[in-house]
């Protein structure tokens, strides 16, 4: 099946969405297939964050060798069947971060500042839907276990996350149960108060001053925004949602408590995967805690939370605990690669040819938190020009080397950046590079990272 555009079916679709009131760009679903061939400048592109609180075990997390002929650490040894997919990524820092500890989450996406007089900006996961949501039903899709979800608009302001697997299947995949016409004339409503919420304020704007006139443009991007979802929203209605088979109904309709986090893991990972699967979105996060936070895994014993096992204080007990986390998640996300490996999408390609993922944290020492040196896996994408099976260190020539036999010091190097000049927006502009933002900077960017 194809999902590209054609100029014949096109101008049929532009006419319909005149007659709605919209002029929304569809994607070419199931049932508007073309008989053109397929063209390959055409295929989606797909991204994907996940965010782990409160950094790792750096002591057996910490891959020591750069390159191709890298050895997997303790941590990270389920991705070795990964290797020609994944690239292992050391010494990146958010510099506007340092120094703001449990806050380091909100600007993991975003690139921004923290600090107590600071704003944060538009993550990359929404400039990337800026691009792919013209083709979609969904602008993106935010998972989150508490709520608080990656994502920030234009205006630097949280998007909410879902966090129960069967609303976000519902969300997804079903029909609204209050019908068609009641969902369009919400998103009306909607309409009109935002149209009654900008008349006042263009009466307003002749009265204020330069500054507030900077914080007034900020607020009618984001009211922009919101407009352009409504009336994308509105135009899907009429869009029917595609079949869902009963085996993948059977793996992701349900609720799963956070209390078995395996399950709860993999659901949301096979739900993502659906979601790309019939091109629903393009663009997802899914945050597994908040750095206070970070949820037990009890099929492993395992009942503190990632942030009471990262404050260890150095106990033998406390660490392997902290180790066994970490090395859950990665399986966890090795799983999801594989998922994505086994996906077809509509054009009957891999999902994981045209999906970037990026796992990690905004934290890499919990313990002392230390935010420099944070530990990040990319992976896919090679469809969209990314070139695995390296370990990326960025700390190369500018430090000693890795003394993981003397954790005070390695530490130290999980605190301050060795490499004043790698920072995470660097990979953050690549990947909206890829997905097809044009643009030249992003956050605190100073370069793009090499991948190619």
């Amino acid at each position: 099946m194809s999902n590209i555009q054609t100029n014949s079916w096109l101008m049929d679709r532009r006419t319909a969405l005149r007659g709605m009131g919209s002029f929304i760009a569809l994607p070419l679903l199931n049932s508007m297939v073309a008989a053109k061939p397929k063209t390959a400048g055409q295929q989606p592109r797909r991204s994907v964050f996940i965010y782990i609180p409160n950094g790792v075990n750096t002591l057996d997390y910490q891959i020591t060798a750069p390159g191709k002929g890298y050895t997997f650490s303790r941590t990270l040894k389920p991705l070795e069947k990964h290797r020609n997919v994944i690239t292992p990524i050391s010494g990146l820092h958010h510099p506007g971060g340092l120094g703001y500890h449990h806050n380091c989450q909100k600007i993991w996406l975003t690139g921004g500042k923290l600090g107590p007089s600071d704003r944060n900006t538009i993550s990359v996961d929404q400039k990337m839907a800026e691009i792919t949501s013209p083709h979609t039903r969904f602008h993106s899709l935010q998972i989150s276990n508490k709520g608080e979800s990656l994502s920030w608009t234009t205006d630097g302001i949280r998007l909410p996350g879902r966090s129960r697997c069967r609303q976000i299947f519902a969300h997804l995949f079903e029909e609204p149960k209050d019908g068609t016409e009641a969902q369009r004339r919400a998103l009306r409503r909607k309409g009109s108060v935002l149209d009654a919420n900008l008349a006042e304020v263009r009466k307003l704007e002749k009265k204020l001053g330069i500054e507030d006139k900077g914080r007034l443009d900020q607020y009618l991007s984001s009211v922009r925004e919101t407009e352009i979802r409504t009336e994308r929203a509105d135009a899907w209605l009429d869009v029917p949602r595609p079949k869902i088979s009963s085996a993948d109904r059977q793996r992701t309709d349900r609720d799963v408590p956070q209390t078995q986090a395996g399950e709860y893991f993999r659901t949301m990972y096979d739900l993502i995967v659906l979601a790309f699967q019939i091109d629903a979105t393009r663009v997802a996060t899914f945050s597994s805690g908040m750095e206070g936070q970070g949820i037990p895994i009890p099929e492993l014993g395992i009942t503190q939370t990632r942030h009471a096992l990262s404050h260890h204080n150095g106990d033998p007990g406390h660490m392997e605990k902290l180790t066994q986390s970490d090395t859950f998640a990665v399986e966890q996300y090795s799983y999801f690669i594989s998922r994505l490996a086994e996906s077809k999408d509509l054009n009957g390609k891999p999902l994981l040819d045209t999906t970037m993922t990026l796992f990690g944290s905004g934290m890499a020492y919990g313990h002392s938190h230390g935010n420099a040196n944070l530990p990040l896996v990319l992976a896919g994408g090679t469809g969209l020009g990314l070139q695995h099976g390296s370990h990326l260190d960025l700390n190369q020539d500018h430090f000693d080397g890795y003394t993981l036999d003397n954790p005070g010091s390695h530490y130290r190097l999980c605190s301050r950046p060795a490499n004043a000049e790698a920072h995470m927006s660097n990979l953050l502009l690549l990947m909206a590079q890829k997905m097809g933002v044009e643009t030249d900077r992003f956050g605190d960017s100073n370069r793009v990272l090499d991948l190619a």
